[in-house]
């Protein structure tokens, strides 16, 4: 089902199953969110929990020898979520854990998410809720696709990414395979510079996964025009920059608590790259910013 926030600048549709934004329209009639195109890829921006990425092998320890079984990008980003709360600029989707959830991540849990509308910034809040009995352990993460380029007289080579800051960093190496990233082997980067020209080339292999980032916002913009997006992340410690290798018009910007499993890393779920935890019965929030400019 789908649900509509709107004010005098935008116009923001919701999709109910996945909890996950559908349209994003400024008062020009641009559409910056992706559509969804199946010959690409059919997401538009899916929730990520309890993990982001992937685990090896799709399964890890986790708890007291108890085992997680879970596919790429975790187990709600398919599930129907209940509307619960509706104003007329905020709107909440929860969804509790269930047998055949339980069956994959072995804890009682209520996910919310949470969308808020003021002027041209769009609030993304997850919340986590630990119903069970045990500590929790979590990841997070978000995985907004966005039109590049926004108008069809440009090319994707148009555009270009504006971190907040001067960056100096190297990337690890997506292992495609399996999903997993392969940290011992790194590439150079960004070299004393805020600016990204994009290239569909950049992901001929997979994602970009900038994990050693100072910035905590990063502007998609135009060399053309004014319009862009900037995506604000304080909370989150990795961005993930993601195409298809089929050079689809988008670029996905994801802020991510966690990383998919590492080359470095075991299959203890708790060991993995800044695992978060929630204490039983106890909530925990996170929450980023679409600004579209």
């Amino acid at each position: 089902m789908k649900y509509t926030l709107k004010n005098k600048k935008l116009t923001v549709i919701f999709e109910s199953k996945g909890a996950t934004l559908h349209s994003i329209k400024d008062n020009d009639g641009v559409e910056y969110l992706w559509e969804g195109n199946p010959e690409y890829w059919s997401g538009q921006a899916p929730v990520l929990f309890p993990i982001c990425g992937s685990i090896r092998d799709d399964k890890a320890q986790i708890g007291d020898g108890k085992q997680t079984n879970m596919p790429r990008h975790g187990i709600v980003r398919k599930k129907e979520f209940k509307c619960v709360t509706e104003t007329e600029n905020s709107i909440l989707f929860e969804i509790e854990s269930n047998e055949e959830m339980l069956a994959q991540y072995p804890y009682e849990f209520k996910l919310g998410i949470e969308y808020t509308l003021k002027d041209k910034k769009i609030t993304i809040r997850y919340i986590i809720e630990n119903k069970d009995k045990e500590i929790m352990p979590f990841q997070i993460g978000g995985h907004p696709g966005f039109h590049c380029p926004l108008y069809k007289e440009e090319s994707y080579d148009d555009y270009e990414l504006v971190f907040e800051k001067k960056e100096t960093c190297t990337v690890p190496t997506p292992v495609t395979e399996t999903g997993l990233i392969d940290m011992e082997h790194r590439s150079g980067f960004l070299e004393d510079t805020d600016t990204l020209p994009l290239k569909h080339d950049l992901f001929s292999v997979d994602a970009v996964i900038l994990d050693q980032l100072k910035s905590r916002a990063v502007t998609l913009k135009s060399k053309k025009h004014n319009k862009g997006i900037r995506l604000d992340f304080e909370q989150f410690p990795y961005l993930i920059l993601w195409s298809t290798a089929k050079e689809a018009d988008f670029v996905a910007m994801e802020p991510w608590i966690g990383l998919s499993t590492c080359s470095d890393e075991g299959d203890k779920f708790e060991e993995k790259r800044n695992i978060q935890y929630v204490q039983a019965g106890e909530v925990k929030e996170y929450e980023f910013h679409i600004n579209i400019l």
